[in-house]
């Protein structure tokens, strides 16, 4: 009884610390490309920390699963690295009768994954499309990031400024670039402010400026000065109806549908939880660790019985998306061959100290 509230206690603080670790890791890692995208002025610099929250909530699932089986590693490796384990088999007891306290420790984690995977991932998947559409359609001005020369979404349009303000939309020393029936228009003007139109339409006020229209390698231009020039940037904003696919669905849509693709979502949906109990119990068996030897080589095995079942499972969710396999349930051999696994390792280390060679010829012997 002791042992187990050690362990429980232990399992819920290495969880709480791989989880953050993990949670920073990959947080550096998105919004390092998050913020390179918006430095190229591809995604508007307000959005970045709303893409990095939808993001967040859509990998919740993914990040559990991890946390899980790297805890169950770490702790179980260091029990045999610092002969606990060794004590508790001297005591009578086998690596089996860890099982259910493992699994007291996964399950309602394995809870947290399914509402993870089955509600909170759509929902995020659906929002974050929203919310990029919204900003697709908002005004061009607002995703340039001040010295980045953008173009338009018609390609016929370059624009450039120095300075840009949010809250007033007004901007300094603006640079135009329009490109209409063969004719190159350039307009260079030292203030701009951004705005609308009695239609609603998005325009930009140039202020204290000079136009120069002309034909490319005639060398004949005409020169405007003007005090005031006004360009339409874009159209009435419209509601944003973004594209709605298997992976933004909502779970319920999912059951009874005919298209392989929302058949392979709900197999890789349900696959999540299950993911959780089944790593969590291979990890009991994979965290033998011989302390005589001080070769960690464990850890090496767990990252490769991993990384074979994620690939497995995603070979197999692409076998009924391209309707190679009939039904969601073709998903399940995948982790009934990780049970089967985890199940014999057990058996295995369950069974007196021995090298794998002679423990496999004494089997052979008395197979008839």
């Amino acid at each position: 009884m002791l042992f187990k509230k050690s362990l429980t206690r232990e399992l819920t603080y290495t969880s709480i610390g791989v989880f953050f670790i993990l949670l920073a890791i990959l947080l550096t890692t998105q919004s390092i490309n998050l913020l390179g995208r918006a430095a190229q002025g591809r995604i508007a610099n307000e959005a970045v920390a709303a893409l990095i929250g939808f993001w967040t909530l859509g990998f919740f699932p993914v990040l559990m699963i991890l946390t899980v089986f790297v805890s169950v590693m770490v702790v179980f490796t260091r029990m045999w690295r610092e002969h606990e384990m060794a004590v508790w088999l001297a005591s009578g007891k086998s690596l089996s009768d860890w099982v259910g306290p493992v699994m007291r420790y996964a399950l309602p984690l394995s809870l947290l994954v399914a509402i993870g995977t089955l509600v909170v991932e759509p929902w995020a998947q659906q929002r974050s499309r929203e919310y990029a559409e919204i900003l697709k359609q908002r005004e061009e001005m607002t995703a340039l990031a001040p010295g980045v020369f953008k173009e338009s979404r018609s390609n016929d349009r370059v624009y450039f400024i120095e300075s840009y303000s949010v809250a007033t939309g007004a901007t300094r020393n603006v640079f135009v670039q329009n490109i209409a029936d063969g004719e190159v228009s350039s307009v260079f003007a030292k203030e701009g402010q951004l705005g609308r139109d009695e239609f609603g339409n998005r325009t930009l006020t140039l202020l204290n400026g000079r136009r120069y229209v002309g034909e490319p390698g005639s060398g004949a231009f005409e020169v405007v000065e003007f005090d005031s020039y006004r360009i339409k940037i874009s159209d009435n904003v419209r509601t944003a109806v973004p594209e709605v696919d298997s992976s933004s669905r909502p779970t319920l849509q999912l059951f009874g549908s005919d298209d392989p693709k929302d058949r392979a979502e709900l197999a890789w949906r349900m696959s999540l939880p299950l993911c959780t109990l089944l790593l969590a119990l291979l990890a009991l068996p994979l965290s033998y660790y011989n302390p005589r030897s001080g070769h960690a080589y464990n850890l090496v095995f767990a990252l490769g019985a991993y990384l074979a079942y994620q690939n497995l499972l995603w070979l197999l969710r692409n076998w009924i998306a391209s309707d190679k396999l009939p039904s969601a349930l073709a998903i399940l051999p995948a982790h009934l061959l990780i049970l089967l696994l985890a199940l014999a390792l057990l058996h295995y280390r369950n069974r007196p100290a021995g090298s794998l060679l002679p423990v496999l010829r004494a089997w052979l012997r008395k197979t008839p």
